[in-house]
Parts: structure tokens; C-alpha cells; sequence
């Protein structure tokens, strides 16, 4: 999301840039364009009129118009602006002692709320939390299958009860549940319904009086625009609400929602879900946000996703080997898939600085390449990967048998890992498997980005290559 939204500021902002004088008519027209692609990413009118005044304000009040470097300036500006529309925001749960302490999840049905309460315990755990999970969503059918499912995958408890149509008493039973068997965090999953009338309201507020939860979470559809930002506003006049869960904002939502919540309620976006996978919630931090949108990337949260998924005894080991030039397929393959396991290729490499413009003019990022990789890697003996020069002819007809793909493929691998040991062995010296390397390894993620490794480009060779095959074999039929 946000792409269209960054292309507009990135191109209102080069074009004040751009120029040689800088007057106040120059700088109205541009944040004219930029209210415009608030307004098409369903950003509250008001919203988008208070902000692009403000804009205008402080960019005269910083005397813009006499400044050497007026594009610098403006960025600072609508950066600073982006942030305070979004934030302040303190994303920390607090948890109460003694516990449990009571997280109550609310929203419209289909807001993701089930998968999302799901997500919150499996990010509660990670904080060292001993979650319970509540099935209180006694309306939606399967509401209740589908959370022990998602439960058992993150082997945490569920608290259910079939039989029950009270969703107040089976809240009530679930937190003295968890007292007497010593679950700190009791996460209620309660009922949605199409839209918000009096006797789903009804349910919450008597939830709320009998089981004081100490948070209470509004999970909305970043997919539904303004609807909802109308929606958190009805929740929070009913039930006084701690914050916002934004879901789906991996889709092609045009960030209205996340932009306008924060202004029109007041209340803050606490977390947002970035994918569907259960460890795919994110804490929501206003600035970093503001980063992407125009274009400057996340460097903080990458290098947190890579502290998350990089060893560190292991990166020693790695940097032993590079130092000795002893980088082995199979070294290779292990740095591949910890970059894989921080999420989507094509969605870390955007959070590198001037990356997201770039992704438009690169070719489609091809994750399924990475299988094909690790295929053709596991399909050599233990010497070929230790020595892949040795691979000659026979040995790449046996691994492309073995691994479904052409020696064409195979050799072509053997190629990019010699570019790729020479480029991180350039690296080595930047620590690049340890400590202050987590820079470097974005780097090398940059790099690889290039590479037919992930991109479509190996797939298109390999169709060019089978078509040339079968137009030779019908000329020779000839």
C-alpha cells in the first residue's frame, strides 16, 4: 500500500526541488497535488485540508522561499507533518500484576478479528506472556473452530464452551480460568456483525462491566477506507477504545484509513497486520511510517526483522568462513532463507532507503526462484557444494534430474554464486554476518535483488530457452 500516495509526494516534492526560486504560489500548487492524493487514498477530507495548510504554513514560517536547498526543507516538513498526524503512539501493552491482565478485541465481521487475536498472542508470547485465548465470538459459525485451529498452530491454549450462548459468562469463566492455571494474558476474541447495531454494542458494554479488560483493541479493515475511520469513531463513542488494530495492510489498501484514524478518533493505531501469516503483526510507529510513504525507507524495522531472524553465533561461524573463503552452496542457502524468513523479498527490499520507487522498474520479484535454488542445491553431493567448479556436464544432467529443472539451470546457479561469493567477500570487511553488519546484510539483499536468482528473469530465460528447443525439434521433424 501507500505507492500511488509516495509517487505523488515524491513527484510534488522534486518538482519544488527542481526549481531555481521558490515562491509561495509554487508551494500552494504543490500541496494542491498533494491534497488531491490524500483524497484519492480516501483520506478524510478534513483531514487532508488541515494537513496541506499546515504544510503551507511551515514551509513559509521556515522561510523556504530563501533556503538553498528548499526540497530538503519541504521533505523535513511533510515528514514532521506525517508523523503528528499519525502518532504520538506508544505501541507497548502494559500488563498488569498481579495478572491476568484482559485484552478485549472488538470489530466488524470480517475485520480479521479471529486471525488478529491469534497474531496478538503469538506477539505476547515473544514478550515472555503465557496467553489464553478466548472464543467469545458465539454468533459468526466456525468462529469458534477456526480459533482452536489457529491456537494449536501457535500451541497456546484456547478457552471455548459450545454449549454457551451467554458471551458475558463465558468471558467471565475464561479470565478465572486463567487465574487458577496461571495464564497472564487473556485475549478475548469477541462477536462482529455486519454493520454496528444496539445489540452487538449491548454485548461489548456488558463484557466490559463484568470483566474490566485493561485494553481494549478495535481491529478494522485498512481495505474499507473511510469506512473504517466511521466505524472506529461509532466503537470509541460506545466503548471508550485504547487503540486500533489495522489489518490487511499488506493488500492494495490506499492508506486511507491509516492516515485519517488517528485525527478523527483520537485514538492511536497500536499494531498493524502486514501479512497472513500468524507472525505477521507489526507495532505501529508513526515516524517509520512516514518514512515509507515518502519514499525514504525503514532501515529501523529492517534491522530489527534482521536481528529477529539473524543468529548470532551462527553469523560468527559465517564470518569465520568468509574470512578463510570457505563459503560453501550450502552457507549460501542458509543466508537465503534467514533473509526469506524476515517476509516477503519484495517487501523488505522497499524498506531500503529509494528502494520502493526502484521496485516499479525492476522485473517482478519470482520467490518461487528460491525453491528451484534450494532444489538444485540439495540435489549436489556434499563435495559439489563445497566445490562447485567441479560440476562438469554429467554431474549437471544428474542434479537437474534430480531436482526437476535443465543443467542449463544448474550451471547457470554455479555463475551467479560465483558473483555472489565475490560480492560477499567484498562485504566481509563490513561485518557483514554480525553485529553492526545488519546494514551490510540489507546490502547484499539489495544485490541479490539484481540477480536472476529472484527475479522473473531465470523463469523467462528457462520459457525462451524451452521454446527455442521445440522449435528445433519440429524443424529437425521436418
Amino acid at each position: 500500500m501507500f505507492e500511488t500516495l509516495s509517487e505523488r509526494f515524491s513527484k510534488a516534492i522534486r518538482r519544488l526541488s527542481g526549481r531555481g526560486r521558490i515562491s509561495r504560489a509554487n508551494i500552494t500548487d504543490a500541496m494542491g497535488d498533494v491534497r488531491r492524493a490524500l483524497l484519492e487514498a480516501d483520506v478524510n477530507y478534513t483531514v487532508a485540508k488541515e494537513f496541506c495548510d499546515s504544510v503551507v504554513e511551515k514551509a513559509i514560517g521556515a522561510h523556504i522561499l530563501e533556503s538553498l536547498h528548499p526540497g530538503q526543507v519541504m521533505v523535513k516538513i511533510v515528514n514532521d507533518e506525517l508523523t503528528s498526524l499519525m502518532g504520538p503512539v506508544d505501541s507497548r501493552i502494559y500488563f498488569v500484576s498481579p495478572g491476568p491482565t484482559v485484552i478485549m478485541l472488538a470489530g466488524l465481521q470480517g475485520s480479521g478479528k479471529t486471525t488478529t487475536a491469534a497474531k496478538l498472542a503469538k506477539y505476547v508470547m515473544a514478550q515472555g506472556k503465557k496467553p489464553l485465548l478466548v472464543a467469545a465470538d458465539l454468533q459468526r459459525p466456525a468462529a469458534v473452530d477456526q480459533l482452536e485451529i489457529l491456537a494449536q498452530q501457535i500451541k497456546v491454549p484456547a478457552y471455548c464452551d459450545r454449549r454457551s450462548k451467554d458471551a458475558v459468562t463465558l468471558c467471565r469463566s475464561a479470565v478465572n480460568r486463567a487465574s487458577s492455571t496461571g495464564q497472564d494474558v487473556v485475549i478475548l476474541d469477541t462477536a462482529g456483525r455486519l454493520h454496528i447495531d444496539a445489540d452487538l454494542m449491548a454485548e461489548l458494554r456488558n463484557i466490559v462491566k463484568v470483566v474490566n479488560p485493561q485494553q481494549i483493541y478495535l481491529v478494522c479493515d485498512a481495505m474499507t477506507g473511510q469506512d473504517a475511520v466511521n466505524s472506529a469513531k461509532e466503537f470509541n463513542d460506545q466503548l471508550e477504545l485504547d487503540g486500533v488494530i489495522l489489518s490487511k495492510m499488506d493488500g492494495d489498501a490506499r492508506g486511507g484509513a491509516a492516515l485519517s484514524i488517528k485525527a478523527v478518533t483520537g485514538k492511536p493505531i497500536k499494531f498493524i497486520g502486514v501479512g497472513e501469516k500468524l507472525d505477521r503483526l507489526e507495532e505501529f510507529h508513526p515516524d517509520r511510517m512516514a518514512g515509507r510513504i515518502l519514499g525514504m525507507g525503514d532501515v529501523v524495522s529492517l534491522v530489527e526483522k534482521a536481528q529477529e531472524h539473524f543468529d548470532a553465533e551462527e553469523a560468527e561461524k559465517m564470518q569465520e568462513k568468509l574470512l578463510s573463503d570457505r563459503f560453501t552452496m550450502d552457507d549460501l542457502l542458509k543466508q537465503l532463507q534467514a533473509i526469506r524468513k524476515m517476509g516477503p523479498l519484495g517487501d523488505v527490499l522497499k524498506m531500503l532507503p529509494g528502494m520502493g520507487s526502484q521496485m516499479k522498474n525492476m522485473p517482478a520479484l519470482d520467490e518461487r526462484e528460491l525453491d528451484r535454488t534450494q532444489a538444485i542445491v540439495q540435489s549436489m553431493t556434499k563435495a559439489e557444494r563445497d566445490d562447485p567448479e567441479m560440476v562438469d556436464a554429467s554431474r549437471r544432467r544428474r542434479i537437474a534430474g534430480g531436482s526437476g529443472s535443465e543443467p542449463s539451470d544448474v550451471a547457470e546457479l554455479i555463475k551467479t554464486f560465483g558473483r555472489m561469493r565475490h560480492m560477499v567477500k567484498s562485504f566481509s570487511g563490513q561485518g557483514l554476518f554480525g553485529g553492526k553488519g545488519m546494514f551490510g546484510k540489507m546490502k547484499m539483499a539489495k544485490q541479490l535483488s539484481s540477480m536472476d536468482l529472484f527475479s522473473g528473469q531465470a523463469q523467462f530465460k528457462r520459457k525462451q530457452r524451452s521454446k527455442r528447443k521445440k522449435s528445433s525439434r519440429k524443424r529437425h521433424r521436418r
